[in-house]
């Protein structure tokens, strides 16, 4: 008996349907509300029943989901400074009030990394906001033991005699009839969509995403004095170098390669420093790497980055590229297989700020499609890499 009563039991869609039917037949012209209700209503039913039928699915997924949220270390930012791995850090923002705020609240961080941070130094958060290039900081540009003039490089491989600057003219002449045919040759490059492979050493993408690969080696070869480049580059420097005071504009090398040993200890030093003000490693790690150069992300650690000058202008700043030697290498270092590493116009791609002075050996191949396209090396990568 109790079977045939559930089975006569009507249901909440029965009574629905029951009921917008009896109010159809009383009111034919408005039968269209009545459909409308019993969709709305039947529908909100079974959206209803459904989460109450797997309440206890939806509640285990519901707690898993949290205790996840809760347990990672993304749910708390280390310090309040706009900064990340991923991208460049920006503390444009940050106050002296906000370095106080800091300090009365402690930073919570998982037991895998470091400790809270309740009081900072904030003097380091000045330093920080103070701080300039770090390819800048690093060039040691004003050093005149890190500096080489072409009649110094020349004097030092001991051919000053027989190649000095003002006899060049005719080697420079013969250098430009050869550069003569690259454009010729970048004409080949748009009809056959010539390809690079992503092996070749000239070509190696070097930055804070794409780090020097830990088998890379590469020959060292001697500028000038204790100033070193990977060797295969130095011929073509010295060309390029001879074209330039040919006319008229004299080029000082200066930073060229910067050993690993020497940026690991730069970059330690800079988080020991911070680490000792108070901050956890995550916080002096970001810091640090705003004001020095993460090892392993420089072109400089390759031997393929050169920072250069002129006699009349020695400062690695912006104001360099409106100078004879700035507009010069702007014009003519592709013919010689050197780009300008960053150029203007694209820091949202290199994540680095426009540098005129940062000059980066890929090839002529590679450097004439640079130029010609007005490209940077990552977007060269993205076209023309496999």
């Amino acid at each position: 008996m109790n079977a045939s009563n559930l089975q006569m039991k009507l249901t909440f869609k029965n009574k629905v349907v029951s009921a917008v039917s009896k109010f159809n037949r009383k009111h034919k012209a408005l039968s269209f509300l009545g459909i409308a209700y019993a969709l709305f209503a039947i529908t909100v039913y079974n959206i209803l029943f459904y989460f109450y039928r797997n309440a206890k699915r939806h509640i285990c997924l519901a707690c898993i989901l949290l205790f996840f949220v809760f347990s990672s270390s993304f749910s708390y930012p280390a310090m309040s400074l706009n900064i990340s791995f991923a991208t460049d850090m920006s503390i444009e923002d940050y106050s002296a009030d906000d370095s106080i705020s800091l300090s009365e609240t402690e930073v919570a961080e998982s037991d895998a990394e470091l400790a809270v941070v309740n009081d900072v130094d904030k003097t380091l958060i000045e330093e920080a906001m103070d701080s300039v290039n770090p390819d800048v900081a690093e060039a040691e540009h004003m050093n005149p033991e890190k500096q080489a003039s072409l009649s110094q490089i020349l004097e030092s491989a001991g051919d000053s005699d027989d190649t000095s600057i003002e006899n060049t003219a005719d080697d420079v002449e013969s250098n430009s009839e050869k550069a003569d045919p690259v454009t010729e040759y970048f004409s080949q490059f748009t009809e056959t969509g010539k390809v690079f492979d992503s092996n070749e050493w000239n070509i190696i993408l070097v930055n804070k995403q794409h780090p020097i690969p830990e088998n890379y080696e590469f020959p060292l070869g001697v500028i000038s004095g204790s100033m070193k480049c990977d060797e295969r580059i130095i011929s073509p420097l010295l060309d390029m170098m001879r074209a330039a005071s040919a006319d008229g504009v004299s080029l000082i090398i200066c930073s060229p390669y910067r050993d690993r040993d020497r940026q690991t200890m730069l970059f330690d030093n800079k988080i020991d420093r911070y680490m000792d003000g108070g901050m956890s490693y995550m916080e002096a790690y970001n810091l640090a790497s705003q004001a020095v150069t993460v090892p392993g992300s420089s072109e400089h650690q390759i031997g393929l980055a050169i920072d250069i000058i002129s006699d009349n202008y020695s400062n690695l700043d912006e104001g360099f590229g409106n100078t004879p030697a700035g507009k010069w290498l702007h014009d003519n270092s592709y013919k010689y297989g050197f780009i300008l590493r960053y150029p203007e116009g694209k820091e949202k791609i290199t994540s680095i700020e426009y540098e005129p002075w940062h000059f980066r050996y890929v090839g002529v191949d590679a450097a004439t499609i640079i130029y010609e396209n007005d490209i940077c090396l990552e977007e060269f990568w993205n076209t023309y890499v496999k």
